[in-house]
């Protein structure tokens, strides 16, 4: 521990039904004043940091599976997925790092995605507005789970909450992780509970839930925050580079969250990397420094700083946007045409056949000249199966120059990804209208309609959001199947 930052480990906080809490502080050594707060809350154990070995730093684990191409430097005080509290501590903020119920060393059996989770942290903020060491404005932040956690409290309104900051994280855990598209997701997901399962004691086991309810029901809304009521100001990271797991759902974050002062930052780096990178980190501290200390001098942050990119390593162009979509887009349609071509012309009636499990059908266009694409994408197919037991349809945009597909950072540190991908199990193909926009559906997956043999039924498939810019001569090529278009899922 560095001698300029003070930690206090394993400070108790007792909840209303008599369960205790367990957290670590940390703050600047020679600061005995009040201070702004920044709090992260998981299960993962705030506990479980880099450690010292013989030969070096042992890392989580989870950094040595999901590569990152990209060094980035943290503290060893800093948990999976937490904020550096040593960086932090340095700005002059007091750090919170919460075992959630059930996880580390705090008490209970937790449920995640909770109504109960929600409280048990507004509970932890109140405590923490009341601290000598507190100035009474409390801040969330953290990445994945550290940043869905956020969302049902600030749908709370606890008092003392002042700001969040979701770095990555999915709102609706139904349609982004579980079941995206209505398709079960059968590998990282499957990973995720089997460990979730083992390093925190919960009271409910999701796997069996999940299985109990394909269709999203009352259960899966009991998990999902409520967006509109989040009214604190929000810095939502958005990035398209997790695109099989936060990508939507944070971007659907800052589309309908109710703040007055909402901010996102759009990327399509490596997850982690960035999130501790210089840059993510001066946003990150203006956009506290306003809304904890009150600062009217920090730096004023954009609606959305967005990149683009052309391919995984290599930045286009950062700029300043107001909104997502951007007003000035000019939407275009593709149709897919004879020869395998995706035509700006409407053509005339066609038919592509392939078999869904072992075929794909390719359609492709030529850029005559620097197209940026950026905002999202549908694709609106009429199908027709035959012998096919409850098809679904994986879809897949590539960028492919010199006739080689152009690589992207992709989830879990997956660095071959397409520029945008969707799926759909045609039985859940009815939209939802409250939520579907004019470019950008939503389905309700809440009734099956069986696919017929030999009958043909429009579906929407709402692709993953993306900024790329395709230089002239490039192609683009959208491949549909009836499996995920790699050999096997990468996880």
């Amino acid at each position: 521990m560095p001698a300029d930052v003070r930690k206090e480990e394993d400070v108790a906080v007792r909840l209303r039904d008599g369960v205790t809490l367990r957290l670590n502080l940390f703050r600047p050594a020679d600061h005995e004043g009040p201070l702004p707060v920044i709090l992260s809350a998981h299960p993962y154990g705030k506990d479980s940091v880099p450690k010292r070995k013989r030969r070096g730093w042992s890392l989580n684990p989870q950094f040595r599976i999901m590569n990152q191409p990209e060094p980035f430097r943290i503290s060893d005080q800093t948990s999976w997925e937490a904020p550096d509290p040593v960086w932090w501590a340095r700005q002059g903020y007091a750090v919170v790092n919460l075992d959630v119920r059930g996880g580390g060393r705090s008490e209970g059996r937790g449920a995640l995605f909770s109504d109960q989770e929600a409280d048990d942290i507004a509970q932890v903020i109140a405590w923490a507005a009341g601290q000598p060491w507190s100035n009474g404005r409390i801040g969330m932040l953290g990445v994945s789970y550290l940043a869905i956690s956020q969302y049902k409290v600030a749908a709370l309104n606890p008092p003392a909450l002042r700001a969040i900051c979701p770095w990555e994280g999915f709102t609706d855990a139904y349609r982004d992780f579980f079941t995206p598209g209505g398709v079960v997701e059968d590998g990282f997901a499957r990973i995720w509970l089997l460990l979730s399962s083992r390093v925190a004691r919960l009271s409910t086991d999701l796997a069996a839930e999940r299985r109990r309810h394909p269709l999203r029901d009352a259960w899966w809304q009991t998990i999902t925050p409520d967006l509109s009521r989040i009214a604190v100001p929000i810095l939502e990271c958005t990035s398209f580079s997790d695109a099989n797991l936060h990508s939507v759902g944070s971007m659907r974050a800052f589309r309908r969250v109710s703040s007055v002062h909402r901010h996102a930052y759009a990327h399509r780096g490596p997850k982690w990397a960035t999130f501790y990178s210089e840059d993510a980190l001066r946003h990150q501290l203006a956009f506290f420094d306003r809304h904890l200390r009150e600062r009217e001098d920090a730096p004023a942050l954009p609606p959305m700083r967005l990149e683009i990119r052309d391919r995984r390593d290599h930045v286009v162009e950062v700029r300043d946007e107001q909104e997502w979509p951007l007003a000035r887009t000019d939407w275009r349609q593709l149709y897919l045409a004879d020869g395998g071509a995706l035509s700006e012309t409407e053509p005339g009636a066609g038919e592509v056949a392939f078999r869904l499990r072992r075929d794909a059908a390719a359609f492709e266009h030529v850029f005559r000249e620097d197209t940026e694409l950026s905002g999202p994408m549908t694709l609106r197919l009429r199908v027709a199966t035959t012998g096919a037991t409850d098809p679904r349809l994986f879809v897949g945009v590539e960028k492919r120059a010199d006739g080689e597909p152009v690589p992207f950072e992709g989830s879990y540190g997956y660095g071959r990804d397409r520029v945008a991908q969707g799926r759909l199990r045609l039985a859940l193909r009815e939209l939802d209208p409250g939520l579907s926009a004019p470019h950008q559906p939503e389905h309700a997956f809440q009734r099956l309609q069986p696919v017929r043999d030999g009958e043909t039924v429009e579906a929407l498939i709402p692709l993953t959001p993306s900024a790329t810019l395709f230089h002239a001569g490039e192609r683009l090529r959208l491949m549909i199947a009836g499996r995920y278009l790699e050999p096997r899922n990468p996880l």
